[in-house]
């Protein structure tokens, strides 16, 4: 496939040879002929925005300019982290409504989803769960504006 639109079903996005993606859903996995940026990107401006954009957003919103987490879509609270500067090819996106738990392996990390799904990535467990905060807090922060315009 040549293209791939975040959805509600996307649990992490990892990249592989040759700016191709593995996109990980509850039920399904793909390879998308694109890098995860480009995915990123794309997904940012189907529902309104761009990355560019989004990023600016959380860096108002918190202040995060550094491997920032994203509100891909605000209405269905998806929302995404980088395990590094998305400027690396290495780069994974995870999302964090469907994480169940994570655990330190060796110098890895292994994410559960509530979906019963797992998958281990290059990144240590501190620097993941400095993600999963920032990004709890991104959501926490965007909850609170939802439901003060409700």
């Amino acid at each position: 496939m040549n293209n791939y639109e975040i959805n509600e079903s996307t649990l992490a996005i990892i990249p592989v040879e040759n700016n191709k993606s593995k996109i990980i859903e509850k039920n399904n996995e793909l390879i998308i002929n694109l890098a995860p940026m480009k995915i990123i990107d794309y997904s940012c401006k189907f529902f309104g925005s761009s990355y560019q954009g989004r990023f600016n957003g959380t860096k108002y919103l918190m202040g995060v300019t550094h491997k920032s987490p994203i509100i891909v879509e605000e209405s269905r609270q998806i929302i995404f982290f980088p395990t590094s500067s998305p400027r690396l090819e290495s780069c994974c996106w995870i999302a964090l409504k469907d994480i169940n738990k994570y655990v330190e392996s060796g110098i890895d990390t292994i994410v559960y989803f509530s979906c019963g799904k797992h998958i281990k990535i290059e990144i240590s467990y501190p620097i993941f769960d400095n993600q999963v905060l920032r990004a709890s807090r991104l959501e926490s922060i965007l909850n609170k504006r939802l439901k003060k315009n409700a």
